[in-house]
């Protein structure tokens, strides 16, 4: 019993050293390795070993070292994907988050929000929090994409702080390979939103 236990365990760090710092693993990862009952017992071995650092219920990181800073923090786009990939559900990054990766502010968001066609459901990570909000199966349709990153970025601003600033700054960051799908998805985007679609489509 002994030999198999450090069996799984050695194959299990085998497959965790060979990622890079920051993966997300969850039990799935290694049942092709043994049963869940053996899987969950090694991860937790794993977790009082330091190894692991246990993120939420099902959800591990082999965590990140910085030579002056320590361990970091989990990334939690990492951490959503994750999430996405275990319950087989598409998401969609949205409000203060959503502004963050397209560069259009500056702001670390301490509750990280995404769209979802799945159940809403809160699940911290230290500090830090991810939201998931059910929504329609229209806000869902350009999830994934530009367009959709564009358009939850854009309504949480608001029309009035789209600024000509701003939208220069996307014109000289924004994929070119990605644009032209801007006009595919115009019908998708509010009214208000389509002069700034075929502007930076166009630019």
């Amino acid at each position: 019993m002994k030999k198999n236990t450090q069996s799984i365990d050695n194959t299990i760090l085998s497959r965790i050293y060979g990622s890079k710092g920051g993966a997300i693993f969850s039990p799935g990862s290694f049942l092709d390795l043994g049963s869940r009952w053996a899987v969950d017992l090694a991860l937790h071995r794993l977790v009082k070993r330091k190894i692991l650092r246990r993120l939420a219920r099902g959800l591990y990181e082999y965590p990140r070292e910085h030579p002056e800073l320590g361990t970091l923090s989990p990334d939690l786009e990492k951490v959503a994907r994750a999430l996405a990939g275990r319950h087989r559900i598409r998401l969609q990054p949205a409000g203060a988050y959503a502004t963050n990766l397209l560069g259009l502010s500056e702001q670390v968001p301490a509750k990280v929000v995404f769209l979802t066609d799945g159940p809403s459901r809160t699940v911290k990570i230290g500090r830090q929090e991810i939201q998931l909000r059910r929504t329609t199966p229209r806000n869902m349709t350009v999830a994934g994409r530009l367009s959709g990153l564009l358009m939850q970025a854009f309504r949480h601003l608001g029309k009035a702080h789209i600024t000509r600033e701003r939208i220069e700054h996307l014109k000289r960051t924004l994929p070119a390979k990605e644009r032209q799908q801007l006009l595919k998805d115009l019908p998708l985007a509010p009214a208000w939103m389509h002069p700034l679609f075929r502007e930076l489509a166009e630019s």
